[in-house]
């Protein structure tokens, strides 16, 4: 994990750097609230950040501030670093958005324990968003296929005829049908079945552009999207759709 220490003294940042690089983390380093404010706000920002209370220009709470009203995602969690040990000063950082702080001068194994009840979190956090991202795919998705569900892809079949028509663009639109394909479950049973729609999905997909959409609409019928093609277009891409099934 990649942490941001902020500390406008140079003595400070470097002891802070020393001990959290011996313990295992990569480290980067801001000079007062506007550097650390700028590394907060790139791709790939570090996930904790050490923000001295005092600084010039902002301050780590004026950072703390911005950066919980910007809201970027994944989360960032923050320490706020303070000389300050009155209780105002402490509600001052908390409701500022620091998830903790800790009074300076403080003791190396309570910064490294403060430290790992951090990163405890974000890892939480982490494994809820994979499953909020799991239940979404699987509420838009086709359990079988991988494909978009019947729902989705009407959803996306509006949106785009709407986009057609305000800008004035073709939009294709192919039903797949797989003939004869009842006597396949009939024949080798609804597991070989099963396969041959995941086969025939492949397939598909292999042939559409990345930004066409292809849905299962029923048992063996699939709704593909073509944004911008033609119909001699959609003709063609069908005959290919066609011939790489067969």
């Amino acid at each position: 994990m990649r942490i941001l220490i902020a500390d406008d003294e140079p003595v400070s940042r470097r002891m802070l750097q020393a001990l959290l690089v011996k313990w295992g983390y990569e480290v980067s380093t801001a000079e007062d609230g506007d550097d650390a404010w700028r590394h907060l706000q790139v791709a790939e920002a570090p996930r904790m950040a050490l923000l001295d209370w005092m600084m010039p220009g902002q301050n780590g709470v004026d950072v703390c501030r911005a950066l919980r009203k910007l809201r970027p995602d994944p989360y960032t969690y923050i320490l706020l670093l303070t000389a300050k040990d009155a209780k105002e000063s402490v509600v001052e950082g908390l409701e500022s958005g620091a998830d903790d702080y800790l009074v300076k001068p403080f003791n190396p194994q309570e910064l490294k324990a403060r430290i790992r009840v951090g990163q405890r979190l974000l890892d939480l956090e982490d494994k809820l968003v994979q499953a909020r991202e799991a239940m979404r795919f699987k509420a838009m998705h086709d359990v079988l296929t991988g494909v978009w569900n019947r729902g989705t892809v009407l959803e996306a079949l509006e949106r785009e005829v709407w986009r057609a028509r305000r800008e004035g663009n073709s939009l294709g639109i192919l039903m797949v049908d797989l003939d004869h394909f009842k006597s396949v479950n009939d024949t080798y049973g609804h597991l070989a079945g099963d396969a041959v729609l995941r086969e025939v999905t492949r397939r598909m997909h292999s042939e559409v552009r990345p930004y066409d959409a292809v849905g299962r609409y029923g048992g063996e019928e699939f709704l593909i999207l073509l944004p911008g093609c033609t119909s001699a277009e959609t003709r063609q891409k069908a005959e290919r759709l066609r011939n790489v099934i067969l």
